[in-house]
Parts: C-alpha cells; structure tokens; sequence
C-alpha cells in the first residue's frame, strides 16, 4: 500500500501530474488545454468552462493523500442527490460541478460553495474539461443512459475513478466497452445500485447462497409499471437559454427541442433509455443475480411480452407493461414483470421455502427463516452500510466495491436481453461467453447503436 491508503502508482501519478500542473498552468496555458480535450472523444468542445479567478493554481487544496478530489459530472436529480451524498463525506472534497444546463450547474455551485462556506467551486459545461483537470482524483457520473458509456470510457482513460449511476449502459456493447475500459485503466468503480448497501437485502442474499431454501428453481422480480412523465410543452422550440440541447443530444439521433423530451422524461423515450424495466434493472434484477451468484452470467434463453406506451405526441414509446423469463445454465429461471402482475422487489423461490425483499420490507415462508444467523464460516457477502463511502474507501484501498463494473454489466444485460426478446416476438438463445446472440444476426443488431456523429467511442 501507498500514501494513506492510496496505491503507490495513483499516488505518484497524482502528485507528478499536480507538480507539473503548479509549475506551468497559467490562465493562458489552461484554456489552451482545454482547447485541446478533444482528444478525450472524437466531438469537440461544445462550450467554454467558467473558472473562478483563484481556482487556477489556488493554494490550500487538501492534499489527495488526506481526501479525495471529485468532480460531478451530470447534477439534475439524481446527480444531486449523489453530490449531496458526497458532501457529507470526511474524505471527500468537491471541486467541480458540470452540467449542460446552466440551471441545474449554478444551483449545484451554490450548494457546494454554502456547504464549504468559500466561493472556489469551478464549474464546467462540458464533462471533459473536468476530466481535463489532473487534480480530481474522482467522478460522479448522473447522466441520461445514452451518455453513459461515452463519458465512462473517458474518464477511465484520464484516470479518474468512478462512481457511475445505473444503469451501466444503454447497450450491451457500449456496457462492454466500459468494462475493458475500467479494467484495462485500473479504475475503481462503484455502480450507484444502493441496494447493496441495505442490510436486508444482503441478508436474504446470503440466506439463498447458503442453500436455507434448498435449490432455488424460479427468482421473480418485481419492477415499476408504466411511466412516470412529468408535465412539459411538447411543441417544438427553441431550447433555454443556458442549456445547451445538442450536447444534451450527443450520441442520440437528432431531434427537435421541446420541453417535455429533456431531463427527468428521457427514461420514457427510446432513443435515450428502455424505460422501468431498464431504469430498475440495476436495482431489483441487480440483488436477484447477487442472491444466485450469477453476478456474471445472464440467461441462455429469453422471451417474453410486452405492452408498449401509445407514443403520446410522438415522443414517449417505451414499454408501460413488461414480462419475460430467462433460463440459466446454472439450472434456474428467473421472471421479470411489471408490479401489475409482480409485487416489486424479489422474490427468491426454493425447496424449503420462499423469501421476498424489497426497500424496507423482508418475509419469508417459513418465517423461521428469518431467525437464522449465517454462521462465521459459511458465505458472507461484501458489507456497505453505506453505498457512497464505500466507494470512497476503495478508492483509497484499491479494493473492489460492493457493485464493480462486471457485476453491473449483467444486471442490466438481462434487461437487455429481456428487451431484444420482447421487441423481436420470439425466443431468444444467448452465449455468455462470447456476448452474442446464437445464430442470430438480427437480434445482434440490437446489441449495439450507431452514434451520431461525431461522437464515437474509441
């Protein structure tokens, strides 16, 4: 181990990189660089950053060996919610916000700058100006799905680790390409699926890896149904403002502007994310895979139905209702549906009796069940408390969090698959090794999406 807990490699890498930085950046030599961030992806810059007079250079940071540096990147709802998380967090110190709009990018400034009683919170909007910046060791990443796996890859190839929203991707493939990324770069990456941090949940998963149920032979999960739309103008205009829509857009198709497309509604809209189902998979699904020690495997065969959304005005046309069920190699079938036909949480199903959790909530027939203390030397699985500073811990560790990247990347891949068979009409057979459908070159079409030009990962 290194410096305080942090790995000799990121240590001296960090601290080489803030020695350089103090030795040569000046106002002019930052927004040269800057200038130059389009080597992080294949787009360029969308807009200038804004940076407080002293922030360049300023002195009296703590030192990364003693706390943790963190920009975020994505600070609308849940990005709030996780920037709000962090502050409170001895080891973290927030030193960036970014955002594409300008609303939501000042009030999380402000919220900063209040919690730490100064005005040196920088702001950004475009994400690779903070990747940019070699001293911030860390990223929270809240952004809508389609975003994902741009932003991920290159914060892995500038060296940040990650806290990363849920789910992982919007694609099978793109899921992959963080993966090899977070793994070829050394990154820590925690996944914001929070449930692994609840007792309850970690409790009736090591009551079912501990064979108390006998042999599991059906896992139902239980997800939202319909879609939560928020009211907004649906007539085509021009964006606000402050909030730059084509960056917002990015690898998306293009689309006009209106009110009731951007933020909270993108989970509705196809092009941006596949709705409940995916929207819940890296919850519910997530502990489901955990409970069977499948983190990385996803079923073999997949189908399923679903009712799709009536499109209103042309804009929202995910799935209201859902259900498939998958069967493993591991000799289980696990059934995905909507809270109409599924109580939502999960419901493990065995030999010797059942056990259902969800937030706040665990039964169990026989409710003896439920009495067992898991014994020293039986299976016990990763203990958080407390999801954000797990993470912050290993990353000062080097060790794995309680939802690495693999792990993600399956729970939403059985989402996925789920999808591509409802979509399709038909069964479908699925090679874990090789991440392809078997014989099937139209539902592989459906592992990945063409991005808008000219953004590209890779």
């Amino acid at each position: 181990m290194g410096h305080n807990g942090l790995s000799l490699r990121r240590f001296l890498w960090i601290n080489m990189e803030r020695k350089e930085m103090q030795q040569t950046i000046g106002r002019r030599f930052f927004f040269k660089q800057l200038a130059g961030a389009a080597t992080a992806l294949a787009a360029p810059l969308a807009a200038p950053c804004f940076v407080p007079d002293r922030a360049l250079g300023r002195s009296g940071r703590t030192a990364a060996s003693e706390r943790i540096t963190m920009g975020f990147i994505g600070v609308g709802g849940m990005g709030t919610g996780d920037l709000r998380a962090f502050l409170q967090k001895a080891r973290a110190q927030v030193v960036a916000v970014c955002d594409v709009d300008d609303e939501h990018l000042y009030q999380a400034r402000d919220l900063v700058n209040a919690h730490y009683g100064n005005h040196d919170c920088l702001v950004f909007k475009d994400f690779r100006a903070v990747l940019l910046r070699p001293d911030i060791d860390a990223v929270c990443l809240a952004l809508p799905d389609h975003w994902h796996a741009l932003a991920a890859v290159a914060a892995c190839r500038s060296r940040k680790d990650i806290y990363g929203e849920k789910p992982l991707a919007y694609t099978i493939s793109e899921g992959r390409a963080i993966v090899e990324a977070v793994q070829k770069h050394g990154i820590v990456w925690q996944t914001g699926s929070q449930q692994r941090s609840e007792q309850n949940f970690r409790y009736a998963c090591e009551l079912v890896r501990n064979g108390y149920l006998g042999k599991v032979s059906t896992v139902r999960v239980g997800l939202p149904y319909g879609n939560s739309i928020r009211p907004g103008n649906f007539t085509p205009s021009t964006p606000p403002a402050g909030f730059d829509y084509d960056m917002w857009l990015g690898p998306a198709p293009e689309a006009p502007y209106c009110e009731a497309r951007c933020h909270w509604n993108f989970r509705w809209i196809s092009d941006y994310a596949g709705g409940q189902l995916t929207d819940w998979a890296g919850h519910h699904i997530d502990i489901a895979q955990w409970g069977m020690n499948t983190e990385n495997s996803a079923p073999v065969e997949i189908e399923g139905v679903g009712e799709w959304s009536d499109g209103r005005e042309g804009l929202f046309d995910v799935m209201n209702g859902y259900t498939f069920s998958g069967k493993y190699a591991e000799g289980f079938t696990m059934i995905v549906a909507d809270s109409h036909r599924h109580k939502m949480g999960v419901r493990f199903e065995g030999e010797q009796g059942w056990i259902h959790v969800d937030r706040g909530f665990i039964e169990a027939n026989p409710s003896s069940l439920l009495r067992i203390r898991i014994r020293p030397e039986e299976v016990h699985l990763t203990v958080s408390t407390d999801h954000h500073q797990n993470f912050l811990d290993c990353v000062l560790s080097r060790k794995k969090t309680v939802a690495p990247v693999e792990t993600a990347h399956h729970s939403i891949m059985v989402a996925h698959l789920g999808l591509a068979a409802i979509k399709l009409g038909r069964k479908l057979k699925w090679d874990n090794v090789r991440e392809r459908f078997i014989d099937d070159a139209q539902a592989d079409r459906l592992l990945s999406r063409a991005m808008r030009s000219p953004w590209r990962i890779g």
